[in-house]
């Protein structure tokens, strides 16, 4: 029997419930706005409430491994539980780890995240190129054995990330082009899109110079409290915006700890994104 990829099941969840993904990011000043101290308590408290509220509302959910790592491994049982949660009521659980290693290593990090028996299995990690796209094979390997996917750093809405990103290479394309051909190439034949993403900021203006349709998915963060709406899409994405998975996080995580209103404003989102691309 055959394992359904990724790509395929994030497109049947993205038409059904809309392309957004919310982020899970239990950070010490989000912890305090919700009335909770910044301990393992506060943590599981913030953690349960965030995944009663998004679990089968929004297409994927995306926890940051740092903020549950910091309490070490009571804070990763923490995010074990959540993982299982919301993969349970169908929401798809993109890992943000952005592991980044060489061979043993790499392949270590992916199978804490990508075999299908780990604890923190997920439907797709974030990972870092910048040892060159190579190192991403074990990834990549156990991505398509498991039916999980990757999502690549290529075009990344922090500013500091253009001077590794915006180089150009002797070809004459810079790192970041490269990055998004060498997905193309995962992705080709794929259907009905690949498993293989990009991580491209929503705040980076007209992309038009670059080639976004790699026949997979693109993480979109930077919707909401970064400065970009939902309606920046198409002007950002082009052609490619259908496959565009826009990112929030403080955006809706500040309406809580109201489960209704976290609730509320994932789908307020999520309206406004379906909008934009059915618009485009």
């Amino acid at each position: 029997m055959s394992i359904e990829s990724f790509g395929t099941r994030l497109r049947r969840v993205m038409d059904e419930r809309g392309p957004l993904c919310v982020g899970i990011d239990p950070h010490a000043s989000l912890l305090s706005a919700w009335g909770l101290d910044d301990t393992l308590a506060g943590l599981e408290t913030f953690t349960r409430i965030s995944v009663e509220a998004l679990a089968e509302t929004v297409a994927v959910v995306k926890p940051q491994a740092a903020f549950f790592e910091r309490f070490g491994s009571r804070g990763v049982a923490v995010l074990e539980k959540a993982v299982a949660e919301l993969r349970s009521a169908g929401t798809l659980v993109v890992m943000d780890a952005k592991r980044g290693d060489i061979g043993s290593t790499m392949a270590a990090y992916a199978e804490a995240f990508l075999r299908k028996d780990s604890p923190l299995f997920s439907d797709a990690l974030t990972v870092s190129p910048y040892l060159g796209y190579g190192s991403l094979q074990p990834a990549v390997s156990l991505a398509r054995e498991n039916g999980a996917g990757l999502f690549v750093l290529a075009l990344t809405s922090n500013p500091e990330g253009g001077e590794v990103q915006h180089a150009v290479r002797a070809d004459g394309r810079n790192i970041g082009a490269t990055m998004l051909a060498h997905l193309a190439e995962e992705n080709s034949g794929a259907e009905p899109m690949g498993s293989f993403g990009a991580v491209v900021g929503a705040t980076l203006g007209d992309l038009s110079s670059y080639e976004l349709d790699i026949n997979g998915p693109l993480l979109a963060p930077g919707i909401g409290a970064q400065g970009a709406t939902p309606a920046d899409l198409p002007s950002v994405f082009g052609s490619a915006v259908r496959n565009v998975v826009p990112n929030v996080s403080r955006g809706v995580l500040k309406a809580g700890p109201s489960v209704p209103a976290l609730r509320s404003a994932a789908e307020r989102f999520a309206d406004e994104v379906r909008a934009a691309v059915a618009g485009a």
